[in-house]
């Protein structure tokens, strides 16, 4: 079979995946070096946006956290300020399901461009600053 073939095959199967192409661009996913270990962290963006009190804006999202010892993952609605650009909240994820004892990263989480990125990333005790 020849080369093309096979490329020609991977774009007609994404072609006919529209929405594989769009829900891979409203994720994001990056490691932390936290005192030697990567904890890898994941957002995504899981149904569109809803309003909530006042000016916040609920942001659906399925978050995932892996580290070597442990990993887990929840729904949950982050609140952001509506009708800005860009619009940022702190998340706290306590590290010992992660296998990293009593500690907890404080996370500065940015939402722009229908994405959720990690922008910042405190670890405390000891206030490191981690990204």
């Amino acid at each position: 079979m020849p080369l093309w073939f096979g490329a020609a095959a991977v774009l007609a199967a994404a072609a006919a995946l529209p929405g594989a192409a769009s829900a891979q661009q409203r994720c994001s996913q990056e490691t932390l070096n936290v005192r030697g270990t990567p904890v890898t962290i994941g957002y995504c963006v899981a149904a569109a946006p809803k309003s909530g009190a006042g000016e916040e804006i609920l942001i659906p999202v399925q978050a995932s956290y892996a580290a070597p010892g442990g990993s887990f993952a929840r729904a949950e609605d982050l609140r952001f300020i509506s009708g800005e650009g860009s619009s940022r909240v702190v998340e706290n994820l306590h590290l010992g399901p992660l296998g990293l004892g009593a500690q907890t990263l404080h996370l500065t989480l940015l939402y722009t461009g229908g994405v959720v990125r990690i922008e910042g990333a405190l670890l405390t005790p000891g206030a490191i600053t981690i990204k």
